[in-house]
């Protein structure tokens, strides 16, 4: 296989949201996520002016990062005005991924390099209203792009179906990017996303309160890996 080729394969992953566990005892919660077989973690960061609700910020982050075993995949969702102040902090702090909302900057090809300086993967989210338009001169430049599937700040919303055409547009024009989908997507509406072609699964309240965590983190994996051998 060409090294080309290798790049351009795309793979299913879960990535539990952290928002809806028991934040008093953090790093366990994340550890029996990892072992229930999550490919990478999905912190969500808010600031109360972006979106209006307060999460966490680095502090937390970096403790998490000294705590959890096995060196988990850190997805930062930074849903924060200004995110280009947190991205060295978050670097530092032990950040794998930084996804920042286009509609947070005025500048977000400055906000993409500086992730890129501080050697962490670029993401860009859209809110809903947001159309895909907006991303399309930044493809090249980014890792991931993240849909999301209900407004962020709030976790257990409905899911919005109506975003899946967004991400079949993206899967059509780019066969081998990692679109990520957020919000709402659970065992009953994983299928929507896997056929639209969403690869990267943010699942938050489906997974957080399920009683069998790793029944249904297979279950969405299995579904999104048939969906890929399909296209």
């Amino acid at each position: 296989m060409s090294t080309e080729t290798q790049r351009k394969r795309i793979e299913a992953k879960i990535g539990p949201s952290i928002l809806n566990a028991n934040l008093a005892d953090l790093g366990a919660e994340c550890e029996k996520l990892m072992k229930a077989g999550a490919d990478y973690l999905h912190l969500d960061v808010m600031d109360g002016h972006f979106v209006p609700n307060i999460t966490f910020g680095h502090p937390v982050v970096k403790c998490l990062r000294r705590q959890i075993g096995g060196k988990p995949f850190f997805d930062m969702h930074m849903m924060v005005a200004e995110p280009e102040k947190w991205i060295v902090p978050m670097y530092d702090a032990g950040a794998d991924q930084y996804t920042f909302h286009i509609e947070a900057t005025r500048d977000a090809a400055a906000c993409v390099r500086k992730i890129k300086e501080n050697q962490m993967k670029v993401g860009i989210g859209i809110k809903p209203k947001t159309p895909i338009d907006v991303v399309l001169p930044f493809i090249k430049d980014v890792d991931v792009i993240l849909i999301m599937t209900v407004e962020p700040g709030f976790g257990g919303q409905k899911f919005m179906s109506e975003m899946m055409p967004k991400v079949r547009s993206l899967r059509k024009e780019f066969p081998y990017l990692d679109i990520e989908v957020d919000g709402g997507v659970g065992p009953e509406t994983i299928i929507e996303c896997a056929d639209a072609g969403a690869n990267m699964i943010v699942s938050g309240t489906a997974v957080i309160q399920a009683d069998d965590q790793q029944s249904v983190i297979k279950y969405m994996k299995d579904t999104v890996h048939a969906a890929i051998n399909k296209q």
